[in-house]
């Protein structure tokens, strides 16, 4: 098999693997992405060859991004029966959420202190395009914005530890919204950022970690042990990728 593979044309936003770079990096943000972007279901199994198929790569490559995506608890590897994406039992969507919200606290509290008006200015940006996402009825750009702008708080926080954690918890909050969000799919997501936003300008540390903390309720109040939203059809989820010319990245 020829290890050739389309990198995604969007602009790289978070963390280190981007969007572009190694067969491996391209691989793991595709499925990082579509995790964000509640594509993926939980329980979905990770077939190495439908995915090495789906990519144009070798085994090698994809289990080396199954492997980081393990790392980050979003991929459950399980000896002689291949990966799922990770599907999270009521108590640990609980236990996710409480780790969130702590993390959440120390990210705005930093950011209140460190975030430049530069950042502050690609915030504002961010929540923009996650607006327009909603408003034209793209539901995965907003989400997989909104989880961003999340992360891209963490890098104004100006502390590398949290930003790595944070990325993890935003894939698993994902996952876990996926399985048990209630059937009520509204999104003020963008407003509450915004909200935040100004807060951190003001320097208002108070004001910003109550923001934030009603954010997180909001998100904890929409979900139920019910409902599934997305696809464990491997094809289906990544059906764009398949219908475009694929082109070499660095091995």
């Amino acid at each position: 098999m020829n290890e050739q593979l389309q990198p995604l044309k969007k602009t790289a936003r978070t963390g280190k693997a981007g969007r572009s770079g190694t067969q491996d990096d391209i691989v793991y943000a595709h499925i990082f992405e579509a995790i964000l972007e509640q594509r993926l279901a939980p329980g979905t199994k990770l077939s190495e060859e439908a995915l090495g198929e789906i990519f144009g790569v070798s085994r090698t490559i994809i289990r080396r991004a199954l492997s980081r995506l393990a790392h980050e608890s979003v991929v459950l590897l399980r000896p002689n029966r291949g990966a799922v994406v990770a599907s999270p039992t009521v108590e640990e969507a609980r236990q996710v959420f409480f780790s969130r919200r702590m993390v959440e606290r120390a990210i705005t509290e930093l950011a209140v202190q460190h975030a430049t008006a530069e950042q502050l200015g690609e915030l504002r940006h961010m929540v923009r395009e996650e607006r327009d996402s909603f408003s034209r009825g793209d539901r995965g750009a907003g989400i997989r914005l909104s989880g961003e702008f999340h992360l891209k708080l963490a890098e104004a926080a100006g502390n590398a530890p949290l930003v790595s954690f944070q990325r993890s918890l935003v894939s698993q909050t994902s996952l876990i919204i996926a399985q048990y969000e209630s059937g009520n799919r509204s999104h003020c997501s963008y407003d509450e950022h915004m909200q935040l936003i100004d807060a951190i300008e003001a320097r208002d540390a108070e004001q910003a970690v109550s923001l934030m903390m009603h954010h997180m309720d909001h998100i904890d109040s929409k979900l139920n042990l019910d409902d599934e939203s997305a696809s464990d059809d491997l094809h289906a989820v990544f059906s764009h990728l398949l219908k475009r010319p694929k082109v070499s990245a660095k091995g």
